[in-house]
């Protein structure tokens, strides 16, 4: 079977959409294929998750400086900049067969990359690389470009009533 690959998004303001991603991952790991997951916003934070995958070998490169804000909004403009030409370099390199880009969606909306840019990470792929996109607010012409759209829906959740982020389920 000649494989094709996939572009798939998960989106929505529910909890789930680097979980689900990250799930695939390691299944696409284990099926044998070339890994490679890149962390838009996410920061130089340690968690459960990234143990894991990095005790598993699953390359994971955290390209950010953790929230935007008004006052860092400027480097983290910069650090999105040098996140989206790894970004192009790592696709065109050849060395993955399944790119992981958790938190890209939020790097559009918060204007730290343009449409154009993220949109331009399909159309340089090669037919049989698959390419996850995850975030909240998913561009329309993402999802009209994706094979796969998962949307994550908030029914209810901890921080409603008040329940800290809990170490192992949240990070």
């Amino acid at each position: 079977m000649e494989r094709r690959g996939l572009i798939i998004v998960h989106t929505g303001e529910g909890k789930g959409k680097t979980t689900a991603a990250l799930g695939l991952a390691i299944r696409a790991f284990g099926a044998g294929l070339r890994v490679l997951i890149l962390q838009l916003i996410k920061g130089q934070r340690r968690s459960g998750e990234l143990a894991a995958l990095n005790a598993l070998g699953i390359d994971v490169r955290q390209l950010g400086l953790g929230f935007v804000t008004q006052e860092n909004f400027a480097e983290q403009k910069k650090s999105a900049r040098a996140a989206i030409d790894l970004a192009r370099r790592e696709i065109l390199s050849g060395a993955w067969d399944l790119i992981v880009f958790d938190e890209i969606n939020y790097a559009v909306k918060f204007g730290l990359l343009s449409a154009t840019e993220l949109l331009e990470l399909i159309k340089i792929r090669p037919p049989q690389m698959h390419l996850v996109f995850t975030g909240r607010d998913a561009l329309p012409e993402l999802i009209d470009a994706a094979d796969l759209v998962t949307e994550m829906k908030l029914i209810k959740h901890p921080f409603q009533q008040g329940i800290a982020a809990q170490s192992g389920i949240e990070f």
